[in-house]
């Protein structure tokens, strides 16, 4: 059975060549649903596969997370306290970190980033000055704000399914998380040891996204993303032959299919070959391909019908 793929390429010149990159019948071959990449500096994208298509984004919400908290102007520095969540997590939220002990703003935003620590990530929230419910309703106006018209919030983070948007969306939050270096840095750090207090201990965390530590990908801005809806999920900016890229990848099978899917990009604008995907990875995303399909075409004709 063949599936459309609806993939939008924009052809584009890199400065220091001057060679076209790309052409619409050689998109890349990618295992992700759906999937965006786009330049840093320039308006659009580079190619799009179903790059409007809302769907959960899982721990991809950190980043937004993180853009809310570090425009809120709070003080970084301050000692915030873990305590127990105030509502029952969506899915399973374990975490190492002990209830009641405190660790500072600046260090409870990076291992909420670079490890996706979700009890980090709804602690920030919980202390908000508007409280949990007020952080949420931060992010919404954020996402609101910039234009990510197709993205709801209903958690920090993104255990919740009902955490939706689009890859074309994630590119204009990955732009605006771009420019705060605490964000920048904090998402790309490698390795990192907490030290709490209260009582004194310390955890090891490591990055979640291997590309972080190969200096030849020039990693700038770090996310991924996992839930069993949402599939494995990937936001990052990289160089690619010596330009920023954002690429924004979701849904995908396997551990590291997204960081396959983020190679085949880069050769894919070096060379305009489009690569190959596993047999098992191709056939996830064309069977997922064809249910969100026919969900979406299950809802256009109840639109079409509530309307006449």
């Amino acid at each position: 059975m063949r599936y459309s793929v609806f993939v939008t390429v924009v052809v584009f010149f890199l400065a220091v060549s001057g060679q076209s990159l790309a052409s619409p019948e050689r998109a890349p071959n990618l295992a992700s649903v759906q999937a965006a990449a786009a330049e840093v500096g320039k308006e659009g994208l580079l190619f799009g596969k179903h790059a409007d298509r809302p769907v959960p984004v899982a721990s991809i919400t950190k980043l937004m997370t993180a853009l809310v908290v570090v425009e809120s102007g709070q003080d970084m520095d301050e000692w915030l306290t873990f305590e127990e969540r105030h509502v029952e997590a969506a899915a399973n939220a374990w975490s190492r970190i002990r209830v009641g002990s405190q660790l500072r703003r600046r260090d409870v935003l990076r291992i909420a980033l670079m490890s996706s620590e979700n009890f980090a990530a709804y602690t920030l929230a919980r202390v908000y000055p508007g409280g949990f419910d007020g952080f949420v309703a931060a992010m919404n106006a954020k996402a609101k704000a910039l234009g990510m018209l197709q993205t709801r919030f209903v958690d920090p983070t993104g255990l919740s399914t009902d955490n939706v948007s689009t890859a074309a969306d994630l590119v204009i939050l990955a732009r605006a998380a771009l420019k705060h270096p605490e964000i920048r840095e904090a998402s790309t750090t490698g390795y990192y040891r907490a030290e709490f207090r209260k009582p004194r201990y310390s955890l090891s965390f490591g990055n979640t996204n291997a590309l972080v530590h190969r200096d030849s990908w020039g990693v700038s801005l770090s996310k991924t993303g996992y839930l069993t809806e949402a599939g494995r999920c990937l936001v990052m900016v990289s160089e690619m032959n010596g330009t920023p890229v954002i690429t924004v990848l979701l849904d995908s099978l396997g551990t590291r299919s997204p960081m396959g899917d983020a190679g085949r990009i880069k050769r894919w604008l070096a060379t305009g070959q489009p690569g190959s995907v596993a047999s098992a990875a191709k056939r996830y995303a064309q069977e997922k391909n064809a249910v969100l399909m026919a969900a979406e075409a299950k809802q256009s004709r109840a639109t079409t019908a509530s309307s006449q």
